[in-house]
This record gives structure tokens, sequence and C-alpha cells, in this order.
């Protein structure tokens, strides 16, 4: 991996090259350097301009109560630092990005602004940081039950197609992640510390390199463990994903401080599991404004997570529902009365009915698409039958690859894998050999309605 001269610059003012960094310059934090870049970015510059030209003549007009202009160029003169760490941790594998690479956490950008970490050091699938899901966080101390509920939790969202996101710590965190990577579905770990050790684990190497799983930190790589950082990072689980589930909570610490946090800024919809501990503090949560979930984990719908998002993760097929099933869009639960705090089986009856835009149902066969209904009650519906809809659609006027699926359907190959095994099995698909392609077999031209 070559690293550009602005990443050179970003990593220079934002980062720590040692675990125990004593450097007189301390590195500017998300928000200081968020003020920083805007004001370069209003004077058409960018932070590689600070390594070709001088400072003090790109920064006469600078002023800010914290960061100085003696604070920024001491620390880009921390060269020798950077090139000795990137050589150690690029050959180790990792990579970085910054807040000026395209292919960035846009969901970080949307929702925390200049407050969105400046670099992002990671190891595998970096694609999966823009693919959303459903946030799992928890305490590292729980019962046997909560571990075995986290770790359903992670095999039921992979069969929905849905990435688990979650803080990569012992307990619920790392549980909800194995879950999912051992049913061949997908993870995001944001970690605290330890990034270079955690991506060289045999529990996660045959994933990482399945690209099904990617690890990121804001922190130094070779950081150990801080309360602050972990602190810090339990924003970023939030806003990566498009829903999330507390599993466990204590009524002080990581979990409980990040909850209240989520709830406040309304990133995304917060779940919180009932239970019946008395020191938990999941019960408080609930009061606050958080959403009950389902007791048991067989009782769990994850599409019931993300009605009351605003946007359902990228690689969920209930998006497809709205392209391929509905002339009219779906009715959504906003979240603006979140403070009354409601069951999961109340929201998701609200989402039972599909309504035009008048709110009264469509004629029957009226505004339909290749024989689709045009209501459907979305409890009715897996997200498995909504893939058969579209890749019946997209294979009925040709046969298509694995891979033209995959790009037209934005899903986890190994997810498409798994349906597309099914849908031959039940006779939706017919498969083609040599090379391999779908088709729509005959018995199915000109029908492609949800039973």
């Amino acid at each position: 991996m070559t690293v550009s001269e602005t990443t050179q610059a970003v990593l220079l003012l934002t980062a720590h090259f040692n675990k125990t960094d004593s450097s007189a310059a301390k590195p500017l934090a998300p928000k200081e350097y968020g003020r920083f870049a805007e004001w370069l970015h209003q004077r058409s510059l960018t932070p590689a301009h600070l390594l070709r030209g001088n400072p003090n003549d790109l920064l006469i007009e600078w002023h800010d109560n914290t960061v100085s202009i003696e604070r920024v160029k001491a620390l880009l003169e921390r060269g020798p630092a950077l090139a000795i760490s990137m050589e150690k941790w690029l050959r180790s594998g990792l990579w970085v990005m910054t807040r000026s690479d395209p292919d960035y956490p846009r969901r970080l950008k949307q929702r925390l602004g200049s407050d969105s970490p400046a670099a992002l050091f990671g190891c595998g699938n970096r694609l999966l940081l823009n693919s959303g899901g459903l946030a799992v966080v928890g305490s590292r101390h729980v019962k046997d039950a909560d571990l075995a509920y986290s770790s359903k939790l992670g095999v039921l969202a992979s069969g929905a197609g849905v990435s688990i996101v979650s803080g990569g710590a012992r307990g619920v965190d790392e549980t909800a992640m194995l879950g999912a990577l051992g049913a061949e579905g997908t993870a995001v770990g944001v970690l605290a510390d330890s990034l270079l050790r955690a991506c060289s684990a045999a529990k996660y190497r045959n994933h990482l390199m399945a690209n099904n799983l990617v690890l990121v930190s804001p922190f130094n790589p070779e950081a150990g463990f801080n309360a602050g950082n972990a602190m810090q990072r339990n924003k970023y689980i939030y806003c990566l994903a498009d829903a999330a589930l507390a599993v466990h909570s204590g009524t002080k610490g990581g979990t409980w401080s990040g909850a209240h946090e989520a709830l406040k800024k309304d990133w995304v919809p917060l779940w919180v599991k009932p239970t019946d501990d008395p020191e938990a503090g999941n019960a408080a949560l609930i009061a606050a404004g958080a959403l009950e979930a389902a007791a048991t984990v067989e009782d769990i719908d994850v599409a019931a997570f993300f009605v009351m998002a605003g946007e359902p993760p990228q690689a969920n097929p209930y998006r497809v529902a709205q392209e391929v099933t509905l002339e009219q869009p779906v009715v959504l639960v906003k979240s603006a009365a979140k403070a009354d705090a409601r069951s999961r089986a109340q929201v998701q009856g609200e989402t039972e009915q599909v309504v035009n835009d008048r709110g009264t149902a469509s004629e029957p066969n009226a505004a339909t698409r290749s024989g689709v209904p045009q209501t459907l009650g979305l409890s009715e519906v897996s997200f498995y039958d909504l893939f058969v809809v579209k890749a019946q659609e997209l294979c009925e006027k040709e046969p298509r690859t694995a891979d033209d699926l995959v790009d037209a359907l934005a899903l986890n190959k190994t997810q498409l894998n798994a349906w597309l095994k099914q849908a031959v099995d039940k006779g939706e698909l017919r498969r083609r050999a040599k090379p391999v392609r779908y088709e729509l077999p005959s018995s199915k031209q000109g029908s492609l309605a949800l039973d």
C-alpha cells in the first residue's frame, strides 16, 4: 500500500506513533483537526500543502485557542517516527484511510461531522465499513444465557444478510461477531486497543482472508487498553450501523454511557433486551427511550430492528422491496416519537400495511411490477423471498453469473451463494454450467410474484 502525501500529513497531525507517545506536541483531537481541516479547505489548501510549503507562510492567518502554529509545526516534524511506524504496520498487513479517502465510512461523516476520526487503521475488507448493519453491544462479564443470545443473534443477522457491528471486546461484542462469522456472515469490529495483535489472531484469520471481516481502530494499532479510548470508540460502533441492540448493560461503564449517548444523539434506533438481572441497567435504558427487543432469541425478527431507521443497511434486501415490488414507497416509522418506549411488537405492527401516497390500499393488480402484489406484510416476507424476486427479475431476460448478481444486489458473496443454492434447490432458479450462470426456469416465466 502506498501512503499518499495527504495521508502522511493527516497522520502527522493526528496520530500517536508509540504506545505511550511522550512527544511535546500532542496530536490533534478529532474536533481540533476538524476545525483545522475546514479552515484549510476554505482556503483551497489540503494537509499535504503543509509538507510542501512553509507552514509559517501558509498558516499566517490561522488563529485557534488550542491549536497553535507552533504545535502544528512540531507535529509535522515527526516524519522519522511516522516512517518507522508505517513500515511496521504496513508490513503486518494493516492499511490506513483518512477522511479524504473516497471509501471512508460515509455514516461517520454524516452523523459525526468534524468529530469523525481523522484516520482509521484497519485490516480486512474495508468495503464492509460502508455496508451498515446491526450494532450489538454489551458487557464483558455476562451470564451464559446472554452469550448464547448474542451468538444466535449473530447467526440470525448472517441469515438476513446483515453485518454485525461491534467492539470486539470479550463478552457480548466478540460473541455476536463470531456467531455471525461462524455462519458465513460478515462483521465489523471497531477496536479500542491492540488492533495489530487482533489482526493476526487465529479466531479472526480465516474470516479476514475470506473478506467477511474488517477490524478498524482510530487509535495507535499497538496501543493497549485505555478506558478513555474504549469510551470514545463507542460512538463509532453506533454510527457505523443502522440499528443497535444492547444485550446487557450495567448501570455504569462503557455500554451504559455509550447507550445513553446514542439515545441522546439519536444516531440509530436502539433496542434493549429485557432481563431479570436486578443489577442490570437494561430496564433503565428502556425507560429512557430505548425500544424493547424480544427477550428470547427465537422470537427475534432482524428486519424489525430497522423499521425505525431512515435507511436500512446497504446490503439488506429490505431495500430491494422498495425498488422491486412496490410502485409506491413503504411507509416507515420515524424516530420522532422515540421518547415513549415501545415494544418490538408495537413497532413491527406499525410497518405491516403498505399504502399508496393517499393512505389507502391499491386496487388488486394495480400498480404492480412483474406480477408482484402492491400490498406486502413485512412480517410475512423473509429477506430470502425478497432476494428471489429481484434475482428472478434480473435473470428473466438472460442468464446471470454470481458476480453479476453481487454487483446488482450489493450483497455479500457468501450470503448470495447460500441463497442461490437454496433457490436452485427449490426450483426458483436454474443453474447452468460452463460457465456457471443462473436463469429463470421456464415454469416461472411471466410470474415473479411472492407466494
